[in-house]
């Protein structure tokens, strides 16, 4: 008789313990998992169009949370893109965007990298209690003015674990896949050794045989200069494997060279196990995958069993590799509090190709241009995913302008950090993604080639138009080509570029292959247009300090770290494993 009285206050126990459950996991901070693939391109996806390449697990994301059609890297190779997307702003604002021929960092050796002034995600995340991670690749730098003083290194940047490539993967890191690094300029030394050689060869011989009395003294100083040649080429060029091919944990370098052929799986690893160690705090983590940079993977799993190749077996196993991650979210129990977010830094390499391998770069999709080509949409309309069950509704698509830069303030907004920060280029992007408005925040976007403003992107309000006005294009070689084979990549100064008065104009939300220039017959709201864009340029150029504009240096004294003297190889600054210059060891895999 006594129960019924009971099960009142039972059930308002039970309810105020389901409470406080409630309460704690509505309090909880969300974690991020950040996927971010290298050069791949937009049409190399299945839920962006292609058909032949297989990418369920990718799919799946997009299908279970929001798909951007319209997601933009803020600079068209990897160095400059990673700077923008860490900090939320331009790389011309760090100091990170190319003045010359130096687009990309070059030498783990060299001092230029992510400034020590400037601020991540990662970083605020960190101050707002975030255990945060970096797994894979890096390439913002390493050392400033000695080897271990890690100035550029993640674990400066706000990672507090770090396991991956310093640098990138490229070609030098496998024998027989060529150099990615000053090709001309080695072919110029060895050319130079060579006649040095021939030289000082040819003139002891005329000594010897009593030909002609040559000096003694030109004898050894073309000695000297042969061995001075010999040393400038071989050292920093011949033995790139061991400078730029390592891999650290933390500070430590573990692996050097790397064994490329089981990177894909340590990678993986390593991600996994971060997620599973900080299952009980809020954390980042940023996997930064190696794919589908060249040299190609050539895991036995995935070989020869795509329809396009090399490079379709490499995207295919990403997508198993997006799927393992996605996987040890879901069966943690964290999905539901868990954003997770997958994209590339640019688009597909359309020149990076071998007579032996074929096409080794990715497909851009409709998209005019790629990886290195200014402000061509292929080379910077990425894919761009957020899931997050029950948070974000699934199977959504927007249209919209949105950029990598914008992760900053939305990581920063999701972690609840309201500290003041500096001027950000990019927005809170969970109103568009909620749904809860209907337009981007990117009414302009701005869209460089190095530190040079290449063309600008303008969406009028209340027009489902989206113009976009290009200062200069790339010069094609060979002409007509459809991109820079002659270098490999396209150039962003000088001869490398054709300026246009008037400037090209195309509306892209009509024209997404931007091959139709309008103008004034074309289009009545030419000169409004230029007029509007002009005045956005203004304004947005006025954020910037002279200083920024002439050499790239800001207010703080930020000078460009993409200049010859910051990116060639210094000994004194080379990450080593070991003494050097007798760096070498591997990573003892059956502790990892």
């Amino acid at each position: 008789m006594r129960f019924p009285l009971l099960a009142p206050l039972l059930l308002s126990l039970l309810h105020a313990a389901g409470s406080d459950v409630t309460g704690e996991e509505v309090d909880r901070k969300p974690n991020f998992v950040l996927m971010m693939v290298d050069d791949l391109g937009i049409g190399d996806v299945g839920c962006y169009g292609n058909n032949t390449i297989r990418t369920p697990n990718i799919d799946r994301l997009a299908s279970e949370g929001v798909k951007l059609t319209q997601h933009i890297a803020a600079a068209p190779l990897c160095t400059p893109s990673r700077a923008a997307f860490m900090t939320g702003r331009y790389a011309l604002r760090s100091g990170m965007g190319s003045v010359g021929r130096v687009q990309v960092l070059l030498f783990l050796g060299g001092s230029g990298g992510l400034p020590t002034s400037e601020i991540t995600f990662a970083k605020r995340l960190q101050q707002q209690g975030y255990t945060t991670g970096l797994v894979g690749k890096w390439h913002l730098g390493v050392n400033c003015e000695h080897r271990g003083d890690h100035c550029h290194h993640p674990n400066q940047h706000g990672f507090s674990y770090f396991y991956g490539l310093p640098f990138t993967l490229f070609n030098d890191c496998l024998p027989g896949h060529g150099s990615d690094i000053l090709a001309d300029l080695q072919h110029t030394l060895q050319n130079l050794l060579s006649i040095l050689g021939v030289g000082l060869f040819t003139l002891v011989c005329v000594r010897v045989c009593g030909l002609l009395d040559v000096s003694l003294w030109l004898l050894v100083a073309l000695f000297c200069l042969s061995i001075l040649a010999t040393a400038v080429w071989y050292v920093p060029f011949k033995l790139l494997p061991t400078w730029n091919c390592i891999i650290m944990r933390n500070q430590d370098v573990i692996e050097q060279p790397m064994t490329v052929e089981t990177l894909p799986q340590r990678l993986l690893g390593e991600a996994q196990n971060f997620i599973k160690r900080n299952v009980d705090r809020p954390f980042l983590l940023f996997f930064s995958l190696a794919h589908v940079h060249t040299p190609l993977f050539k895991t036995p799993a995935f070989a020869g069993k795509s329809r396009h190749g090399c490079y379709g077996d490499n995207i295919e196993e990403v997508d198993w590799i997006i799927g393992k991650v996605t996987e040890t979210v879901d069966s943690l129990g964290l999905a539901n509090n868990t954003l997770m977010y997958f994209t590339s830094d640019h688009g597909g390499h359309l020149e990076d190709a071998n007579s032996v391998m074929g096409q080794t770069g990715g497909w851009n999709s409709i998209y005019k241009g790629g990886k290195a080509m200014g402000g061509w949409e292929g080379g910077i309309r990425v894919p761009g995913i957020f899931r997050w069950p029950g948070r974000l509704a699934a199977g959504r698509e927007v249209d919209e302008p949105t950029s990598l830069m914008d992760l900053y303030p939305t990581l920063k907004y999701l972690a609840k950090d309201t500290q003041p920060d500096r001027h950000l280029d990019g927005y809170n992007l969970m109103p568009l993604l909620e749904g809860k408005v209907e337009r981007s925040d990117h009414e302009f976007m701005f869209h460089y080639c190095g530190i040079y403003l290449n063309a600008v992107r303008w969406h009028p309000p209340g027009s489902d138009s989206i113009f976009k006005v290009h200062f200069f294009t790339p010069n094609f070689s060979p002409p007509g080509a459809g991109g820079c084979y002659d270098t490999k990549v396209c150039l962003c100064h000088g001869a490398h570029v054709t300026h246009h008065h008037p400037p090209l104009l195309y509306d892209i939300f009509h024209d997404p292959s931007e091959s139709r220039p309008l103008t004034p017959d074309t289009e009545p709201r030419y000169a409004e247009i230029l007029e509007q864009t002009a005045k956005a340029v203004e304004r947005h150029q006025s954020t910037l300090t002279n200083k920024q504009v002439s050499d790239n240096a800001d207010a703080h004294g930020v000078e460009s770290q993409m200049t010859w003297k910051k990116i060639l190889w210094r000994p004194w600054l080379q990450p080593c494993c070991g003494t050097f210059p007798f760096c070498g060891c591997k990573e003892d895999t059956l502790h990892v």
